[in-house]
């Protein structure tokens, strides 16, 4: 099984804590978003999770356990989002240059083949120009490529709950000169640009077709092939092979406001408040008529195969 931490909200920002306390007692709970009376119990035994994948804008919080996490028996790698905005867009951010230090901390720790970058979503305004995500973005490539061996951008997707004056619609003319040179630019620092979920075709630019649960990283950290399906519950156009998030919509403090998994400020900072870090559950608890469903759960690994064999 791979765990996904999370797609849903910033466990590694958060909930580090939580997520800690969840390893050592080896199992997990869960709702099925879609029915919040589903209830899922999660194995996370070392035997049964091939690789933990960590989304995150701001990992710090959970670095101190990372070396206690690797002694437990548990591979990882980091989806580490870092992106040039400001608060206006992501209001309740560190400061980013301390973030973009925290990257190159975090990479200096657990090597860069575990440090994924996203320059994710990329969002066009008034302040936020072609011209200005040139200059950053090349300014990022420059920092942090001794520290990562790729790059994921996605363009910001203007779907219905999100009505904001802050975001536009991004033009084709616009995707293309900024996947031109965002291609060209990590291609000279040494970078494979990956494009995450896009209708435009960015392969003429270099780019190769983003899986953020990737199979073959995965099988590198493990030693050995996996037998895992893709993933046909994400949007077209994904990489991804299947994984298992352990994590609640609604729940991230981040505050960003281009987010899919918030309905609002206020809503999440309630939902968070009901967070115990000793809980089964990331917030809130069982009721007392509730079931909990046993998720059935195995190894991925070929054991009998050798990674190395050609098979």
């Amino acid at each position: 099984m791979i765990l996904s931490v999370s797609r849903r909200t910033d466990i590694p920002c958060f909930y580090a804590d939580w997520l800690y306390n969840r390893l050592k007692a080896g199992a997990v709970y869960t709702r099925n978003p879609m029915n919040h009376e589903q209830v899922s119990k999660v194995l996370l035994s070392p035997e049964v999770v091939d690789c933990i994948v960590f989304w995150s804008k701001d990992p710090a919080p959970l670095m101190p356990y990372l070396e206690r996490i690797g002694k437990m028996g548990y591979a990882f790698y980091f989806q580490f989002t870092l992106t040039p905005y400001g608060r206006t867009l992501e209001p309740y951010l560190r400061d980013k240059n301390e973030i973009e230090e925290t990257f190159l901390s975090l990479s200096r720790r657990i090597g860069k083949e575990r440090m994924l970058w996203r320059y994710d979503p990329v969002v066009l305004n008034e302040a936020f120009t072609v011209k200005y995500h040139k200059e950053q973005f090349v300014r990022l490539c420059e920092k942090l490529h001794p520290y990562t061996e790729s790059v994921t951008i996605s363009f910001v997707d203007l779907y219905s709950k999100l009505k904001t004056e802050l975001i536009r619609p991004v033009s084709e003319g616009e995707i293309r000169e900024l996947g031109a040179y965002m291609g060209q630019t990590a291609r000279n620092y040494g970078l494979v640009p990956k494009a995450c979920c896009e209708q435009a075709d960015l392969s003429v630019f270099g780019f190769e077709k983003a899986s953020c649960i990737d199979k073959r990283l995965i099988e590198q950290l493990c030693g050995c092939p996996l037998d895992v399906p893709v993933d046909k519950n994400q949007r077209p156009g994904c990489g991804c092979c299947e994984s298992v998030d352990i994590g609640a919509y609604n729940t991230c403090l981040n505050g960003c406001v281009y987010c899919y998994a918030s309905a609002g400020e206020e809503s999440a900072r309630k939902r968070a408040a009901r967070h115990d870090p000793e809980g089964e559950l990331l917030v809130g608890s069982l009721l007392p008529d509730e079931k909990v469903v046993l998720r059935k759960a195995k190894s991925l690994k070929r054991k009998q195969v050798s990674f190395f064999d050609g098979n």
